[in-house]
Formats: structure tokens, C-alpha cells, sequence
């Protein structure tokens, strides 16, 4: 009898763990071109603990991506991607990874105006 009433206490602790554990999903803008690019970003993406699935869209440039967010965050996540060479709304891939990739991988990659404060003083 014993033994029934801790398995059922233990099945209820785990249930309620795994209610608050919830994978998340997540969208991110990822520049990209094509096949290659798929499957270097995915890869990089499922590397980062957590994340339990990766898919990103050379169409739609977009990577929808599903995640512990009590391992990992979205932040996270666009780090990993900009670490093997694509841009994402928050972190930019350095310009020595970029150049590393294959011709047909590189994305327009229009920099941001700077505001060189001319014409004024602080």
C-alpha cells in the first residue's frame, strides 16, 4: 500500500513539473539564402540546449523554433544563429563569419546609417 501512495505521488510531482515546463515557440527573422543555409542554421539552432525542434523557411526567411525557456531563450537562440554567420533582428553576425560562407549564402546585408553627430556639439 505503501508503495502505491509514493508511485502516485511521484507520478502527480511530475506531472505538475512537466504543466510548468512547457516548451515555447518562438518566431525569428533570419537572414538567409538557401539549402545550405537551411541546414546550417537548424543545426546551429538544435545545438543550443533546450530547443527541441528548429525549421527555418528560405522563403519566408523566418525560423520558427520550439524551446524550453527554462534552458534557453530566444536570445539565446539568435546568438547561436549569429554565430555561424546569419543575421537576426538583434544580434548580426561578425563580418569574418559572414565572408566564411559559400558565395551563394550571402545575403544583402544593408548596415544600418550610423548618425556621425556632425554638425554639433555634446
Amino acid at each position: 500500500m505503501r508503495t502505491k501512495v509514493l508511485s502516485l505521488i511521484a507520478l502527480f510531482v511530475m506531472g505538475v513539473v512537466s504543466v510548468f515546463a512547457e516548451n515555447k515557440t518562438g518566431k525569428i527573422d533570419v537572414k538567409g539564402n538557401c539549402g545550405m543555409c537551411e541546414s546550417r542554421i537548424e543545426k546551429a539552432v538544435k545545438a543550443v540546449d533546450g530547443v527541441s525542434k528548429a525549421d527555418w523557411s528560405k522563403e519566408t526567411k523566418k525560423l520558427e523554433v520550439t524551446f524550453d525557456d527554462s534552458k534557453t531563450s530566444l536570445d539565446k537562440i539568435e546568438v547561436a544563429v549569429a554565430k555561424v554567420g546569419h543575421d537576426t533582428p538583434n544580434h548580426k553576425a561578425t563580418k569574418e563569419t559572414y565572408d566564411k560562407l559559400p558565395d551563394c549564402c550571402k545575403y544583402d546585408r544593408a548596415e544600418a546609417k550610423t548618425d556621425s553627430h556632425a554638425g554639433h556639439q555634446h
